[in-house]
């Protein structure tokens, strides 16, 4: 008779948390909900995901505060674990210290709020709660919901044009669909708990350019995404044109550089020959000259000898 009653509150406990179902409440979010049990304390556990960026309040009871005795979530993240607590006797705890508050609804029902949701508060968050006549026990595995950032190009790629269509760093994954049918390939890479998507579709010449787009789904958004190919090579293909380009101005450049090289150099041997000491006047052989009055003298010492001649 005992077992009996015991199976009959425990069942009862049971289907009143699955009725209310009092975990989730937030803004922006997007939310997968499994429900299972487990013993000996019966702890209900939900998988919840929400969006990047978005508020998020966890409830782990209906019950307000006059019938809480007290209420304990242990978070376990990725890189830490942490407790954050209340009791009726007006006892706090808050040892996460990021940003993590318990929070009081209009009608003094408590929930765990989460300013901004991000990667960091990727985790499980167990909540034991006791109150007048039973209790709550909730386990919640919290996930993010990333929006991928798009981009869509076309460009060649061994002598043939391909279109591709690519979402960088989302979660979960995105899917990728073209308008046009044909060769087409997707390559998923993974990062850091992020996905990134890329859909490479091959073009024949036959096939309308114009009117390709791709088709983006993600659960961040509630209608698909719809991109254009931009016309633009991005990589894959140089035009000879931008090669030729190139390649003249770097022949430009050079010739520039040599031609002032060497102006350089002739400036520098002129400056060097202004600068050096100037060369002596060569020297004349000059006949002595004698005085004017030895010349008169002489002169007339000859012209006496040659009048005592003739005497």
């Amino acid at each position: 008779m005992r077992d009996m009653v015991i199976c009959a509150v425990v069942i009862f406990s049971l289907s009143e948390a699955w009725s209310q179902d009092p975990v989730l409440s937030g803004t922006n979010q997007s939310t997968s909900v499994n429900s299972s049990t487990s013993s000996p304390k019966n702890f209900v556990t939900r998988n919840l995901t929400f969006n990047l960026g978005s508020e998020v309040n966890l409830k782990c009871s209906n019950k307000t505060w006059n019938e809480m005795m007290f209420v304990t979530w242990t978070i376990t993240l990725k890189n830490k674990q942490c407790n954050i607590g209340y009791s009726y006797e007006g006892r706090s705890d808050d040892l996460c210290k990021d940003g993590k508050s318990l929070q009081n609804t209009s009608s003094a029902q408590s929930y765990l709020h989460i300013p901004k949701f991000s990667d960091n508060d990727v985790g499980v968050y167990k909540c034991d709660s006791v109150y007048t006549g039973g209790n709550d026990n909730y386990v919640i595995n919290v996930d993010i919901t990333g929006s991928p950032s798009i981009s869509a190009w076309l460009e060649f790629k061994d002598n043939k044009m391909v279109a591709v269509c690519k979402a960088d760093r989302g979660k979960p994954a995105a899917s990728i669909s073209w308008s046009h049918t044909g060769n087409s390939s997707s390559v998923e890479n993974r990062s850091d708990r992020f996905f990134t998507v890329e859909s490479r579709l091959e073009l024949l010449e036959e096939m309308d350019k114009e009117n390709l787009s791709c088709a983006i789904k993600h659960p961040y958004w509630k209608e698909e995404q719809i991109w254009r190919p931009k016309k633009l090579l991005k990589k894959g293909y140089i035009p000879w044109l931008c090669v030729l380009t190139v390649a003249v101005i770097i022949v430009l450049l050079a010739g520039f550089l040599l031609f002032a090289q060497k102006k350089l150099t002739t400036l520098k041997q002129r400056q060097w020959t202004d600068t050096s000491p100037s060369k002596s006047p060569p020297t004349e052989d000059v006949e002595e000259v004698e005085p004017y009055a030895s010349y008169v003298q002489r002169v007339n010492s000859i012209y006496c000898s040659s009048a005592d001649l003739f005497t």
